[in-house]
């Protein structure tokens, strides 16, 4: 797992909006253009540079009421996957 106390950021220059042309959420990065969907976006709302990683774990699984652990995994495998195509800092 990640360190928990890191907090994820966006990279300069992506931008997290609702994008009002497609009705969806759209993660803007140069040159490359993310649809999330569901819990994605709910992670990706969190994704401030100033809460951490636990805090963002902690508060998905008292949300959707989840495995703490469930949530852990999701959430690192879409950062770090988020991460490798550059739109975030873990």
């Amino acid at each position: 797992m990640t360190d928990e106390a890191v907090r994820p950021r966006f990279r300069r220059g992506v931008k997290f909006r609702f994008d009002e042309t497609r009705q969806a959420w759209v993660l803007l990065a140069p040159e490359k253009l993310f649809t999330p969907q569901g819990t994605a976006v709910e992670i990706l709302k969190r994704v401030d540079g100033e809460r951490t990683l636990d805090e963002i774990v902690d508060d998905l699984a008292s949300v959707f009421q989840a495995p703490r652990d469930l949530i852990a995994r999701d959430v690192e495998v879409m950062l770090r996957d988020l991460e490798a195509k550059g739109a975030v800092w873990l």
